[in-house]
């Protein structure tokens, strides 16, 4: 898979490098050390909806707006249900759902934005989190991608209302794909892969193995790859994260691992300007 894409920042950050693409860009995914949830929660849980004490969750959202020095009422985030529904935010959404659930973006799995100063957030614990970009128009999203996102092509709406709404074309947009559970540790059955299986055509490799009958190991990132590709994003302009969420237990928390007692990390996007 190539060099490793995510650069570890602090015990609580790892940090996308895409200062290249567009200036004073935040984009990153949290992992699970380093704030001040306890017990299944241990320690940087940043989901409001785990019955973690909430106390805890608005700490460690003030942990990460210090350190990214973004401050927590211009962060956006949303109510994610594993459906496609994205959401371009503007400013009327900042402070959605950032220390009460409730107030969230409704029902919204995929969050864009062209505005400066605004972090858009989703929260993960195995499901993939793509990232997006369109420099010449200082576009940015991303958006949270379990297997039934994946299906509903999440990767493929984004560019095309990304095409339709904001004019960008597909070779334009640069994509990037972050730490999530890997075909490794992720089995799913013949309900999942038929679903998969809709989506691909007779020219693609199954980003899938047999295990045995009924039994699939199935790489959601690759899936997801293969997405962004049918929809236009050239394979050059994709980056893909080696981390696996269930393998790695000391920097990231896993609801397949952990059987659903777990906490949420965090990815975020965000272009400052003074």
């Amino acid at each position: 898979m190539g060099k490793e894409i995510f650069e570890r920042k602090k015990e609580q950050l790892l940090m996308l490098n895409w200062e290249s693409h567009i200036p004073q860009l935040v984009a990153g995914f949290t992992t699970k050390n380093g704030g001040v949830s306890e017990s299944d929660f241990t320690s940087f849980n940043l989901g409001l909806h785990v019955n973690d004490k909430d106390s805890a969750v608005v700490g460690n959202r003030r942990i990460l707006s210090e350190i990214l020095d973004f401050p927590t009422s211009n962060w956006a985030c949303s109510d994610q249900v594993h459906d496609n529904k994205i959401v371009k935010v503007t400013k009327e959404h900042v402070g959605n759902g950032v220390f009460e659930y409730e107030t969230s973006i409704k029902k919204t799995d995929g969050v864009y934005t062209k505005e400066p100063n605004i972090l858009l957030t989703l929260c993960y614990a195995d499901c993939v989190p793509l990232y997006f970009c369109a420099p010449k128009y200082k576009l940015i999203g991303m958006a949270h991608a379990g297997w039934k996102g994946t299906v509903k092509d999440i990767a493929g709406e984004m560019v095309r209302k990304w095409k339709e709404q904001e004019g960008v074309e597909p070779a334009e947009i640069h994509a990037a794909i972050g730490p999530s559970i890997g075909d490794c540790c992720y089995v799913v059955d013949d309900y999942v892969i038929n679903f998969v299986n809709k989506v691909l055509n007779e020219k693609d490799t199954p980003p899938y193995s047999i295990i045995s009958e009924g039994q699939y190991s199935l790489n959601l990132k690759e899936l997801n790859r293969l997405l962004m590709m049918k929809a236009g994003i050239p394979a050059a302009n994709i980056q893909v994260s080696s981390y696996c969420t269930s393998c790695d237990k000391e920097l990231f928390f896993s609801h397949r691992r952990d059987k659903g007692k777990t906490g949420r990390m965090m990815s975020f996007i965000g272009r400052k300007e003074d």
